[in-house]
Formats: C-alpha cells, structure tokens, sequence
C-alpha cells in the first residue's frame, strides 16, 4: 500500500495512506487544496495543491473531487453589503409574504 509523507505544522512529518488524505481540484488551480487529519493531534491541515501535488497525489492513489465554482462568483458586486439589519428586515418580512400568499391562494 501507497504511504505518503505531508507535514503538520504542529507534529512535523506525517505519513498518511490515501484514503486518509482528501484532494480538492478546482476549476480555478489556485483554489485547489489537499487536507488530512493529523494521526499525531488530531488537527485538520489544509495545504494548496499546485498541478505538481495534484498529479503527485493522484499517482499515489488519493482521489480527486473536482469543485467547480460558478462563474457568478467572480462577477463584480455593486453597492453596499447586506447588513443585519437587512436580513432581520428580511425575516421579518417573510411572514407578511405569507398571509399575502395565502389571501392569493388560499
């Protein structure tokens, strides 16, 4: 079986087998990532995966979740954020949206 070497930030190196190691290739590489559960604290460690790590780790057996981000998340935003107010605003709403409904469909 496959062993492969990472490294924790707490722990140093770590050997893993693949099915211990999860492989996120998305359509924009830069946002691709790999993480795993250090065997050693426990703690979740999440590194970029460049092309290089990607083939690497396919190779040695991990398998790849490909994650494509809609193109809506990189148009450009105009005007301000919603703020919490706007979404209490929002909540509040929803009931007068139903007894407005309900009168239509009753």
């Amino acid at each position: 079986m496959t062993t492969i070497k990472a490294s924790c930030p707490v722990c140093g190196d770590v050997e893993l087998k693949p099915a211990q190691l999860r492989l996120v290739v998305c359509s924009r590489a830069d946002w691709s990532y790999y993480a795993f559960t250090c065997p050693g604290c426990r703690d979740e460690v999440r590194k970029p995966a460049d092309e290089e790590i990607v083939a690497l780790l396919v190779s040695g057996g991990v398998p790849a979740e490909r994650w494509h981000v809609p193109a809506e998340a990189f148009e450009e935003k105009a005007g301000a954020a919603i703020s919490y107010d706007d979404v209490l605003d929002f909540v509040l709403n929803l009931d007068q949206l139903d007894v407005e409904a309900s009168t239509l469909f009753g």
